[in-house]
């Protein structure tokens, strides 16, 4: 699954969600990182079902129509799976082991782990380190997905002129674009619980990080698409016209007392239940001192007030892009505007400098 290599070589985020195709292309100058290109295009409609590609080609066209809009130069990219489509686990490897005999070892290992035959699944492993408890261990990180997860990916890539070097998982990405966001938190995360919360188009992740390392993670179907069908219901528009009128306004005067304040108690009830669900995963499990709120949904104006105020942690949206500079070409595609929908783009891109 080329998960783990290493490549000193620009890469383009790709992030290939139900509602958008996002991409953002980064470069480092004076220690900062910059925005170099941006473009984020609408995925066909059908060409993704529940996370998985099912039309390759539609969503090629999408993301090359990306790329030419962004004038992004790299050719290659860094694409991610959805958490629930793979499996992690950390086990241990003797460290007088050789890469090649290391190798062998995973892979025998590896078959323990994997619910599915070996031949229809793609791995990679990384060493983590020496394991606390046996001096003579290594813990090696084995990541798993079935390799139609991955080829799906290369498929929509490559349909598009593109390769995809590098194949992540989303919670990867989120915990690597987290150290984008340390400006917003007490003491920079370090030694602190900080949760994130990400409400994309269909679904939603929840995840706390405890000294910048994503500690609990959960997945779950709420999001932006349900706040447009209520504004197609309410008001008889098409899905398209919806969307537009739910970022540009335009709507009824009544559209906030009956569809925008029903949806952000919704908003605040899904946190509620998440952070509930997080105290009771594991004992020593401590209140987050912080809520990011991340996606499109981010965007509503004092969401993140109204999240602080009924949760009491407090909440502020979420800015990966705020310590960047950003050149002209990103700031003309709207990149602040989307900047908080972007942690997996940016997580992704940040592979660039591994």
């Amino acid at each position: 699954m080329f998960l783990f290599q290493r490549k000193n070589r620009q890469l383009l985020g790709l992030d290939i969600t139900t509602s958008s195709v996002k991409l953002i292309e980064l470069a480092m100058a004076g220690g900062q990182y910059r925005v170099e290109a941006y473009a984020a295009e609408p995925t066909p409609q059908n060409a993704i079902n529940e996370k998985a590609i099912v039309d390759a080609e539609a969503v090629g066209d999408a993301i090359r129509r990306a790329v030419k809009r962004s004038g992004a130069r790299s050719s290659e990219v860094a694409v991610a799976i959805s958490g629930d489509a793979a499996i992690t686990k950390v086990i241990q490897m003797p460290r007088s082991l050789r890469n090649a005999d290391l190798e062998a070892q995973v892979e025998m290992q590896a078959d323990q782990y994997i619910p599915f035959p070996m031949d229809e699944v793609s791995y990679d492993f990384e060493v983590l380190g020496p394991n606390d408890k046996d001096p003579d261990s290594h813990d090696v990180l084995l990541v798993a997905t079935r390799s139609e997860n991955v080829e799906q990916r290369q498929a929509a890539v490559k349909a598009a002129g593109l390769t995809a070097r590098i194949v992540d998982v989303e919670a990867f990405a989120l915990e690597n674009a987290c150290k984008l966001m340390t400006h917003q938190m007490p003491d920079g995360g370090v030694d602190r619980s900080i949760a994130v919360v990400d409400f994309g188009a269909s679904s939603t992740t929840f995840s706390v990080l405890r000294n910048l390392k994503v500690v609990y993670t959960r997945d779950f179907a709420f999001g932006g698409q349900q706040l447009t069908e209520e504004i197609m219901r309410t008001y008889g528009l098409a899905m398209e016209e919806a969307g537009r009128a739910k970022k540009e306004g335009g709507l009824p005067g009544n559209y906030q007392s009956e569809v925008l304040d029903p949806f952000i108690d919704d908003m605040t009830q899904q946190v509620s239940r998440s952070l509930q669900f997080y105290l009771a995963s594991g004992s020593g499990r401590e209140q987050p001192e912080k809520i990011l709120v991340c996606g499109g949904c981010a965007n509503i104006p004092g969401v993140a007030e109204v999240i602080a105020s009924r949760v009491g942690i407090a909440a502020e949206k979420g800015d990966p892009l705020g310590q960047m500079k950003l050149s002209s070409r990103s700031k003309a595609q709207a990149v602040q505007r989307d900047a908080t929908a972007l942690l997996t783009a940016c997580g992704l891109a940040l592979r660039s400098f591994d």
